[in-house]
């Protein structure tokens, strides 16, 4: 190896890299902490003598004011606000609605929506505002978070690749190549390129992509982890449900029952429909409106649909007697009734409380408090409305209630939150989701949301400010306070961004960089032309997984034009290359899209590597063919 211009600023880069890919590999400390730790052992470093031009130590942490950092603050809590108002779960209705539960449907609906989204807004961006979808979508249909976020994340960074303004290296290129033409024979002067002119290439590597996950996500994708919120909300559900049947002999599950006309129940009252039948109704759908927990004195007057708990013997003995049917899934209340949106809570009757000696009809515990009786638990015994077939049919609504009571019900979180504030009720379910919707400020939401993408798309405002404009516009307009703006930020995803700039500037400012690409593009020589693009490409992929892939255009993409100028090729091919190459980032949550779906879904690196390695080649194949072909 030829080690001349290697200087000792530029060993020491070349040693922090190769620390810093150890701990990201070994996992010997989290990796927000490592990149963490490498920051300020980088600091350090600059101020002993001789390694001063390291980096500017006071601009050491200029990382956690950057324009990237910032703007994926920004779009975080942008997310967190339409998801707040239920536009994102309505997104994610359309999904499942399209795709069902099946992961190899669900995988290419969630991954081609946002690969297309990111093609007109930064991809970082798009896979923000789709975590929440995902999430939802994970609770709902019961697939593991880790395995559809990956594919959500890899395929927005794909989705960049479209157009000239999905990526930052892609919007960068043509300014570096008209900078590039001032410098370089008059014959070589390349075109700028146009909106659409990458669309070709970027449209295929998207289809590659989703076709990788479609095939091989199976055996490639990691299972539900430890770190896995919608799992962890899948799993309580089941452990509810078993807790149930093995406390009350209760095996109920909740189906959707479809009332045509004529049917002998409807004129009927939700009490005498579920003492008669020792079932529960939860819900209710007639013409238009859904009514969720519906009061014993509601009448169903009319064709619609009932969601009601019950076990299958008792099921199948209300369909015939009524000659009802029933659906497989839940369709007409898959949005009300979601494990992300209600289920069974377990409460304690306090020795104080008012409700005591009264039964749950006497309080209107459906109307007034949004709570359907399911069973109550006294002195050892189990009070429910069972199967008759099986045990005697208990009608828990008119039993009045005790101190010390432990009551089961159906109900929404919503509700659940408010009774948190009743001293009448002690709520025992402590690992239930928390979360207000405000359908109400919709409209607030989808205008700041309009606002700052308008002002990303057809202004020169900077990036981070056009979003910060929409965040701060859906706090002041009730969308989200500010505490839940914070709650929203990944700080996990922060702290391991901010803290990686210095090391890629570092790399950048004292020659490092450009060092390591001389040394692998001259023993090339005298090689073939694709051979040589397919090293270039090679280098702005590795450049990118330890600098920001705005620093490797920067840097590669007048080596690239030189060395093209020299072979014989054309410039603007290895020019376009190296932009497109700088978006390979899979095998290590550095690029900015996967550190942001690290947290959530409780990736650990070598998830990256197993999963990146695939798609790192997959990239290489199809979009070097792609650029040979168009």
């Amino acid at each position: 190896m030829d080690f001349a211009g290697l200087t000792f600023e530029m060993m020491v880069v070349l040693a922090l890299l190769a620390f810093t890919i150890f701990l990201f590999v070994s996992e010997i400390v989290r990796v927000d902490l490592a990149a963490f730790l490498v920051m300020i052992i980088l600091g350090a470093l600059a101020n002993l003598p001789g390694l001063e031009n390291l980096i500017d130590v006071g601009h050491l942490f200029d990382g956690f004011a950057s324009n990237a950092v910032i703007s994926i603050m920004a779009v975080m809590i942008i997310g967190a606000g339409l998801d707040r108002t239920g536009v994102m779960s309505k997104v994610a209705r359309w999904i499942m609605n399209v795709g069902g539960k099946t992961e190899t449907r669900v995988t290419p609906l969630i991954a081609g929506t946002v690969g297309l989204i990111s093609s007109f807004m930064q991809n970082v961006g798009a896979a923000a505002l789709f975590i929440p979808v995902v999430s939802r979508i994970s609770v709902r249909t019961g697939l593991p978070l880790s395995r559809l976020l990956m594919p959500m994340g890899f395929c927005a960074i794909l989705g960049g690749t479209i157009t000239m303004v999905g990526s930052s290296p892609l919007i960068l290129l043509n300014d570096l190549i008209l900078s590039a033409n001032e410098s370089i024979p008059t014959d070589h002067r390349m075109e700028t390129f146009e909106l659409f002119d990458v669309a070709p290439v970027g449209l295929a590597l998207l289809a590659s992509g989703i076709l990788y996950f479609v095939l091989l996500g199976r055996f490639v994708l990691p299972s539900a982890s430890a770190g896995d919120a919608a799992a962890s909300t899948a799993s309580r559900s089941k452990s509810m449900a078993d807790y149930l049947k093995r406390l009350h002999h209760f095996d109920g599950s909740l189906y959707e029952v479809v009332i045509p006309s004529g049917s002998t129940i409807i004129g009927h009252n939700m009490k005498d429909i579920q003492v008669d039948n020792s079932l529960y109704v939860v819900a209710m759908h007639v013409g238009a409106r859904t009514f969720l927990e519906p009061p014993g004195d509601m009448v169903l007057d009319g064709p619609g649909a009932l969601a009601v708990l019950a076990d299958p013997g008792t099921l199948d003995k209300f369909l015939r007697e009524h000659g009802l049917e029933t659906r497989h899934t839940l369709d007409t209340f898959s949005e009300e009734l979601a494990p992300d949106n209600a289920g069974v809570a377990e409460l304690v009757i306090p020795p104080e409380s008012v409700v005591i000696g009264k039964s749950a009809r006497d309080i209107w515990s459906r109307k007034t408090y949004g709570l359907s009786m399911l069973a109550i638990y006294r002195n050892g015994e189990s009070l429910s409305r069972v199967s008759a077939e099986t045990h005697d049919a208990v009608d828990v609504g008119n039993i009045p209630m005790k101190a010390g009571d432990i009551i089961f019900c159906h109900t929404e979180w919503s509700s659940l939150m408010r009774l948190e504030r009743d001293r009448n009720f002690v709520i025992v379910t402590a690992d239930y989701p928390r979360e207000e919707l405000r359908p109400k400020k919709v409209g607030f939401a989808l205008l700041f949301f309009c606002i700052a993408i308008s002002l990303v798309l057809f202004s020169d405002v900077r990036l981070s400010l056009c979003l910060l404009i929409g965040s701060v516009g859906m706090i002041i307009s009730g969308v989200l306070s500010m505490d839940e703006a914070f709650e929203a930020i990944s700080w996990q995803t922060v702290f391991l961004l901010a803290s990686l700039i210095p090391l890629g500037q570092a790399v950048q400012s004292t020659g490092t960089a450009e060092w390591i690409a001389h040394l692998i593009v001259t023993p090339l020589a005298g090689t073939s032309i694709w051979v040589i693009q397919l090293v270039v490409a090679v280098l702005a992929t590795g450049f990118t997984l330890v600098m920001s892939n705005v620093g490797a255009t920067v840097l590669l993409v007048p080596l690239a034009v030189n060395i093209a100028i020299a072979v014989g090729a054309d410039p603007a091919l290895f020019a376009l290359t190296v932009a497109l190459a700088t978006s390979n980032s899979f095998l290590i949550p550095t690029h900015q899209v996967n550190a942001l779906i690290m947290g959530p879904a409780g990736y650990r690196v070598g998830d990256f590597m197993r999963v990146g390695g695939g798609m790192t080649v997959l990239f290489l194949v199809v979009s070097l063919v792609m650029l040979q072909l168009i």
